[in-house]
C-alpha cells in the first residue's frame, strides 16, 4: 500500500521481523537495480512500523544485522521527504557538464534560464520552468534547434540534460529569493532509457526538489514516435521523485496529442508557434488545448505572449501557462 509519494507499507503475516526485513530489502535492490543500474540505497530504505496512528505510519530505521528491533531513529512516513543532497565543497563552482566536445567533434556549450511559470484558475505564480540552449562554439557561435540536439548522440544528450539541470539549479541557487512553489525540469526520454542516465537524473531531482517547497515538476522530451508502453514505464519511474509527470510536445496536430493516451503522463506541454495572428491563434490553440484534454488533465503552454492570449488559453482548458522568453 501506498503511504507517501516515495514510501510503501508492505504487510508479510507469514514471516518474522527480520525475515521480513530481509524480504523487503530483496525487493527494494531489485528495483533499483533494474531502473538505476545500483542498489547502494537500498540498505536505508527499510523500516519497520512501530505505530500505526491518525497522523500517519510511524516506522524505525531496520538494521539487518541484528535480531531485535532496538535502536534507530523514528520516522513519520506520511511527512518523510528525500533529504538535501550534501554538496561536495571541492566540487563547488565546477561544472562537469559543460562545455564538452560532442561525439561529431564539435564543441557545445549549454545555458539554462528560468522562466516564471503561472496557475491559469487564479494567475498566480507557481514556480519556473528551465530552458536550455545549446550552443555550437566554432568561429561563430550558432544555437541548436530541438530537432538538431535530438540528432545528437546518445551520451552527448544525456551530458545536455545534465548540464541544463546544473545551471538551472544553480541560477535558483543564486537566487536568493523566496523559495518557490516548484520547479519544471526537462530530461529527454533518451537519456530516461540508460541506467545512468536514469540515476544520474535521479541524484538531480533530489537536488533540485531540495530547493523549492512542493517538489519539481518533470517534463519528458523528445517523445515523438517513443512507444506508449516505454513511455509508461519512464513516467512510472519518476512519479515517486516528482510532483507530475509531463510529457513535452513538438508537434501538436491533434493526431500527434491523440497518440499520448495510455502514456502514463499526467500532463502535456507545448509551445505557442510564434507570429501568428489574433484568428490564427484562436484557431491552433483550440485543436490543440482540446486534443490535449482529452488525454490529460493538464496543459501547460509556453511562451503565450501576453496576458489577452493567457486568457483565451484559460478559457479553452489550458491550466498553465509562461510568457515567454
Amino acid at each position: 500500500m501506498r503511504v507517501s509519494m516515495t514510501d510503501f507499507f508492505i504487510v508479510h503475516p507469514d514471516l518474522g521481523a527480520v525475515a521480513a526485513q530481509t524480504a523487503c530489502l530483496r525487493y527494494l535492490r531489485e528495483v533499483l537495480n533494474h531502473f538505476l543500474g545500483e542498489d547502494t540505497m537500498a540498505a536505508h530504505g527499510v523500516l519497520q512500523v512501530t505505530r500505526i496512528g491518525d497522523g500517519g505510519i510511524v516506522a524505525r530505521r531496520s538494521d539487518l544485522k541484528a535480531s531485535s528491533g532496538e535502536g534507530g531513529e523514528d520516522v513519520c512516513l506520511a511527512s518523510r521527504s528525500p533529504a538535501p543532497a550534501e554538496e561536495d565543497p571541492a566540487q563547488q563552482g565546477v561544472d562537469r557538464w559543460t562545455p564538452f566536445v560532442s561525439n561529431d567533434g564539435r564543441q557545445l556549450r549549454v545555458s539554462a534560464t528560468l522562466e516564471p511559470g503561472f496557475e491559469l484558475k487564479a494567475f498566480s505564480r507557481i514556480g519556473f520552468r528551465m530552458v536550455r540552449r545549446v550552443i555550437a562554439v566554432q568561429r561563430e557561435e550558432e544555437e541548436l534547434s530541438q530537432q538538431q540536439v535530438g540528432m545528437l548522440s546518445t551520451s552527448d544528450v544525456l551530458r545536455v540534460d545534465m548540464a541544463t539541470i546544473a545551471r538551472g539549479v544553480g541560477r535558483l541557487r543564486s537566487d536568493g529569493g523566496e523559495r518557490q512553489l516548484s520547479l519544471i525540469v526537462p530530461f529527454s526520454f533518451t537519456s530516461l532509457s540508460s541506467q545512468k542516465g536514469r540515476a544520474e537524473f535521479v541524484a538531480q531531482l533530489k537536488e533540485a526538489g531540495s530547493l523549492v517547497r512542493l517538489g519539481v515538476i518533470c517534463e519528458i522530451c523528445d517523445i515523438e514516435g517513443v512507444p506508449p508502453g516505454m513511455l509508461l514505464a519512464a513516467s512510472s519511474l519518476l512519479r515517486p521523485f516528482t510532483l507530475l509527470v509531463v510529457g513535452r510536445l513538438a508537434v501538436t496536430t491533434p493526431a500527434a496529442i491523440a497518440r499520448m493516451e495510455g502514456t502514463g503522463v499526467q500532463a502535456l506541454s507545448f509551445e505557442c508557434p510564434q507570429g501568428l495572428g489574433d484568428s490564427e491563434f484562436l484557431a491552433w490553440a483550440s485543436a490543440a488545448v482540446g486534443a490535449a484534454k482529452r488525454v490529460a488533465k493538464s496543459v501547460l503552454v509556453y511562451r503565450a505572449g501576453n496576458a489577452a492570449r493567457a486568457g483565451v488559453l484559460a478559457s479553452l482548458g489550458a491550466t498553465h501557462v509562461s510568457m515567454g522568453a
